[in-house]
């Protein structure tokens, strides 16, 4: 890129608002996409973390392309009965897409995505736990609790108790918040390990805590993220959301302190900025200033750590470019992972506009975007 390239771009990145980042988010995955094509061949959270952001990008610019867009890709995975196409009932990362089917039966009145929400929910009930009662995150992984997972259970499961009255499910989803904050945080740094195994029987697992060597980027950002979602639907009288409130607070004071001062940026393994084979990632730092605004706006941090959420928002727009066909491209993204050590965290490949990140991205934007309109800078 030459000098006037340079220019260019950074000026536009200067002045497109946040909305309009999300809006070329969008844009540049339904130009590489047509929803019915959108990867992996099932229902699964990568097309629903990108979707939910869609939505919430919907919700702010009334755009109908953008709701359409989401009814097709549903459509092309719920049948006639409410029954799922393709999908994996044993991983809580094909529960997540059922989030989008809430907004779908509002606006249509279709009871094909009520049915399909009965069936999807209600498999929680009787999901496979560890001794503790903490949901597995998948069948083949027995005992196992990812950060991740109260992503993928926690907000379609407190939303669903909010719309059709099922209460119970509020007890069952803050259990689990509160379980795996237990048992994941470091007393010392405040931050969330990926995962643990009450039974220490996964390669992963330290002998003595199960707990997972390392403190990974966007397994950290799913956690407050899904919090945040559960309390628009919560009760505020709930006898648990004192609890999670201040597990909320305390992670995202305790995130700013590894925000990288120069760039904004958070890292791969949160807490090793300092290690030269660590690297700045884009779908956590876009996680954490989503949480972190989110926090402020709805009144569960003060408005002085929004701060946090606007320099991890302008080092992400800082890493942006524009392909040949004038497109959005969001690299330094983290390909999907398990859990493994620092090496192994490391070592993952990096992708572009891959479906999670973009999700993580404008789910970001469009927070941004409510608390520029709201004066907050």
């Amino acid at each position: 890129m030459n000098y006037s390239e340079s220019g260019a771009r950074t000026k536009m990145q200067e002045a497109l608002p946040p909305i309009g980042w999300a809006e070329k988010a969008c844009e540049a995955l339904m130009a590489k996409y047509e929803p019915e094509q959108l990867p992996p061949d099932r229902f699964h959270y990568h097309q629903g973390v990108f979707l939910s952001g869609m939505e919430k990008c919907w919700r702010e610019t009334g755009n109908p392309a953008y709701f359409e867009y989401i009814k097709r890709w549903v459509d092309s995975q719920i049948l006639a009965d409410g029954s799922i196409k393709k999908h994996k009932p044993d991983e809580l990362d094909d529960i997540q897409p059922g989030v989008l089917l809430f907004n779908l039966y509002e606006q249509t009145g279709d009871e094909r995505y009520k049915k399909a929400l009965y069936n999807l929910v209600p498999l929680l009930k009787s999901w496979k736990t560890n001794p503790s009662g903490g949901f597995w995150h998948k069948e083949h992984y027995p005992n196992q609790m990812w950060l991740d997972g109260l992503y993928m259970a926690g907000p379609i499961a407190v939303q669903f108790a909010k719309t059709f009255g099922e209460t119970e499910y509020y007890d069952l989803l803050a259990y689990q918040a509160i379980l795996m904050e237990k048992h994941t945080k470091d007393p010392s740094t405040g931050l969330l390990y990926h995962g643990w195994d009450e039974t220490k029987t996964a390669d992963w697992a330290d002998p003595v805590t199960g707990l997972a060597p390392e403190f990974w980027g966007r397994a950290i950002g799913w956690y407050p993220v899904a919090l945040l979602e559960m309390f628009e639907h919560m009760p505020e009288e709930h006898k648990d959301k004192a609890a999670l409130t201040a597990i909320l607070q305390d992670l995202l004071v305790a995130l700013t302190k590894y925000q990288d001062a120069a760039s904004g940026l958070w890292y791969q393994v949160v807490d090793k900025a300092d290690r030269p084979d660590n690297w700045p990632e884009n779908s956590c730092t876009a996680l954490y200033a989503h949480a972190i605004a989110k926090a402020v706006r709805l009144g569960y941090l003060d408005d002085e750590y929004l701060q946090y959420a606007w320099k991890g928002y302008q080092g992400v727009i800082d890493t942006l470019r524009f392909d040949d066909n004038g497109r959005l491209v969001i690299g330094q993204i983290c390909i999907g992972t398990g859990i493994g050590d620092y090496a192994h965290y490391i070592a993952r490949p990096t992708s572009e506009n891959d479906l999670h990140g973009a999700g993580a991205f404008i789910l970001m934007c469009v927070e941004m975007s409510l608390a520029k309109r709201s004066g907050q800078r």
